[in-house]
């Protein structure tokens, strides 16, 4: 008898809402056939454009803030050869930078291109993992906008590309079409750009320095790079190298012993004499480092690009430099004052806004922009920090009383930090000079050394550091480590990164990095700018107390920075003089502006760091000298006319504090700098930026101060003690061996001066 067909159960509730397998292996097939026609459609439909239109570079146009021009640039240098012209360590080291598998993979990567179609749609990095055969097509056919449309469009292009050329026609219009900085596309134009050479000439070393400028061109240019910036391009020529290792391209033992490559100095470009260059560059780096726009982008042109910069002021600062420096140097006849670099920024501290900036003599002569650069230390302006670190921590001493204005510290030459382990750090006051028990305004006034090594410690190294972070610079910024020195400026911020932190402490404490582009169009559309957010560093309170401090730097007569008093205005600030006088800083701010002007030692030709004493034949430099009178100058001129305002007082008054008994701490020799005699490997105080008077008063005032720079008496308001001269030195205070001399242009990171 025939078995009865089994009924099917039906299915109820939630489990109707299961598809059944042959539902879902129908909708995979037709996904697959819909997926597979929507591929083919795509190939049909999107055509291969005129590869030489889209290639084809246009001007960009470059406002001050109030619309009129400063400058055009767009100039493009195209040199198309082919690739048998191309060395084959060249190509070898493109492939090993951005194709290791070109020769024997497909058009596309869609494993990168999902990473970066993904990252785009997500609003994330738009970094992604492109084949050579879609950057070219991206390149030569499209153009440089990271979207989803553009990159499905690069996908199909690069398909029917790959099918219709070979792998060496497509390498070879990838490196004819390909930027690599300095307005050169191509690598024949690369090649006489940094090198001077033709392609065919190029070096393994070479090669792998332009392999790593497609990665990013300015950013990489070790010319004008940062110091971070020219530590990412070393990395990346390495990991170029070692690819090229990797697939056979190069032998071990060549790799082992090549160098890198000597980089030739940029050429002027037309156009951007003066300080035009140093602003459009910093406009562009403030472009691609934010990722707004790449280099490529820009290099193709059609941007109108409006700066923040205000041109009234700018001539200003350009006409403060003029006169009270350059007016008094003869470079021809006075050796160190061809040495003299001077850079400047002055920043709204209310909105971040940068109005003028100051980068050298002329960007066509002199091509690092001085304003921007990171490679001269300090000094003493770093030492607002420490204090803005002590008191908005409520920092104690090591008698465990809080730290205010009126604490009392031990200002004895070279005595020893106490507080840590290990051997003490003792290091030197300026003129080795002793002050005996003078309170922190004091030391500030006069910028002892002894007192802030001390109030380092009281407060806790990494708390500093972490202010210094909060208030603006940036973490990679070279030298800045937890050390025992670091209050006596051993980082190396640039004068723009300087100047936020100075615009964090006039603005009650809420940091808003500096900023130099407020307008960005292309195409006659507006493109996104990033918002500039304010974040509390610090407290108020502690924001207004350390501006208060400052203030005596200025009124105090004996003070170090008593020059920009001539300003008749409430004045806030911090003079910074370097080890060996390499650097003079004056970074100062008003209620309603704030403005860092330093002065940096460079020897021409060399780029060798060099003291700047003798300077203008002033004696000994000090940055209450020329940087102070340069800061005075433009900000009388730049507040001309506005109404005189004061600074705010803190809405609580500061905890009451007895005097501290002798505060100290100590640091191993190897951590720190040491306290040692002799100049060539120790941290040497500055020649005269806080060398108190020899004439008693409230503060150190007359003939001795070196950063005042007269020989002459000032008058004092009151009478008390003085320091006790030049020998005096701590009972005990180590001195640990130094660090070393200087050398190159990063110098001893670990020797500040003051």
């Amino acid at each position: 008898m025939p078995r009865k067909p089994r009924e099917r159960k039906k299915r109820t509730g939630w489990r109707r809402l299961i598809p059944t397998w042959r539902i879902t292996l129908l909708g995979l097939a037709a996904s697959v056939l819909l997926g597979v026609g929507l591929f083919a459609l795509g190939i049909a439909l999107v055509k291969v454009p005129d590869a030489h239109a889209a290639a084809t570079a246009q001007s960009n146009t470059w406002l001050y803030a109030d619309g009129s021009v400063l400058a055009r640039t767009g100039q493009t240098n195209r040199q198309n050869v082919s690739l048998d012209k191309v060395s084959p360590e060249a190509q070898h080291a493109a492939l090993a930078a951005e194709d290791r598998n070109f020769y024997s993979e497909g058009a596309v990567n869609l494993k990168g291109m999902a990473r970066a179609a993904f990252n785009t749609a997500s609003g994330g990095s738009t970094q992604g993992g492109s084949t050579i055969t879609q950057q070219y097509v991206k390149n030569a056919y499209l153009n440089q906008k990271q979207t989803v449309s553009r990159k499905v469009k690069e996908v199909f292009i690069a398909i029917k590309v790959d099918a219709t050329q070979s792998k060496d026609e497509i390498l070879s219009s990838y490196l004819n079409t390909s930027y690599y900085g300095r307005g050169a596309y191509g690598v024949q134009a690369a090649a006489q750009a940094y090198f001077g050479v033709d392609a065919s000439r190029l070096t393994a070393a070479q090669g792998a320095y332009l392999a790593t400028l497609l990665n990013a061109p300015s950013a990489f240019d070790v010319s004008s790079a940062s110091e971070a910036g020219k530590q990412k391009a070393t990395a990346r020529w390495n990991y170029v190298l070692d690819g090229m290792v990797a697939k056979k391209w190069l032998g071990a033992e060549e790799r082992q012993h090549t160098a890198f490559p000597e980089v030739l100095a940029p050429k002027s470009a037309p156009g951007l004499s003066g300080q035009a260059g140093y602003l459009v560059a910093a406009a562009t780096s403030y472009l691609t480092d934010h990722g707004i726009v790449s280099d490529a982008q820009l290099a193709q042109g059609g941007y109108t690009v409006t700066l923040t910069v205000d041109p009234k002021k700018q001539q200003q600062l350009q006409d403060a430099v003029q006169t009270q420096l350059t007016d008094n140097l003869k470079p021809d006849s006075r050796k160190a004052d061809a040495a003299a670099q001077a850079g400047a920024v002055s920043v709204d501290p209310k909105s971040g806004q940068v109005l003028a900036l100051y980068g050298g003599a002329d960007a066509t002569k002199h091509w690092i922009d001085n304003a921007t650069r990171t490679d001269y230390q300090a000094g003493s302006t770093f030492k607002a920090i420490a204090l803005a670190a002590a008191l908005d921590s409520g920092a104690r001493t090591q008698s465990g009383e809080r730290i205010t204005a009126d604490t009392v510290y031990d200002g004895t030459n070279r005595r020893a930090v106490r507080g840590a382990k290990g051997t003490p750090y003792a290091p030197p006051n300026e003129g080795e000079h002793s002050y005996g028990q003078i309170s922190l305004q004091q030391a500030t006034d006069w910028s002892v050394n002894s007192v802030f090594a001390q109030l380092a410690q009281d407060t806790g190294l990494e708390r500093v550091r972490a202010t210094a972070v909060a208030l603006g610079l940036p973490a990679d910024t070279p030298g800045l480590s937890a050390v025992p020195s670091i209050p006596l400026g051993a980082a190396t911020p640039s004068a723009l990164e300087l100047a936020g932190v100075y615009a964090t402490l006039d603005n009650d404490g809420q940091q808003i990095t500096p900023w130099l582009v407020k307008g960005l169009e292309a195409g006659g559309e507006q493109v996104a700018l990033p918002e500039h957010k304010a974040v509390q560093a610090v407290s108020k309170d502690a924001a207004r107390a350390t501006t208060s401090i400052l203030q005596g730097v200025v009124d105090d007569q004996g003070g170090t920075g008593y020059r920009a008093a001539a300003l008749n205005r409430p004045v806030a600030g911090k003079t910074g003089t370097t080890d060996d006088s390499r650097s003079v800083w004056f970074a100062g701010y008003t209620p309603e502006l704030v403005t860092v002007v330093g002065l940096f030692g460079q020897e021409p030709g060399t780029g060798k760091q060099v003291s700047l004493d003798g300077v203008g034949g002033t004696g000994s430099a000090a940055g209450g000298k020329y940087p102070a009178q340069i800061w005075t100058a433009y900000m009388k001129s730049a507040l001309a006319g506005q109404p005189v305002t004061d600074f705010a007082g803190p809405t609580r008054a500061p905890a009451a504090s007895t005097p501290s008994g002798t505060p100290s701490g100590s640091a191993s020799p190897s951590q720190s700098p040491s306290a040692a005699d002799s100049p060539s490997s120790t941290p040497s105080p500055s020649a005269g930026d806080d060398r108190p008077s020899s004439s008693p008063s409230a503060r150190p005032s007359g003939g001795a101060s070196s950063d005042g720079g007269e020989n002459g008496t000032r008058p004092s308001r009151s009478p008390s003690a003085r320091p006790s001269g030049g020998a005096g030195r701590s009972p005990s205070a180590s001195t640990a061996p130094g660090l070393g001399g200087a050398g190159g242009l990063l110098g001893d990171q670990y020797q500040p001066a003051e």
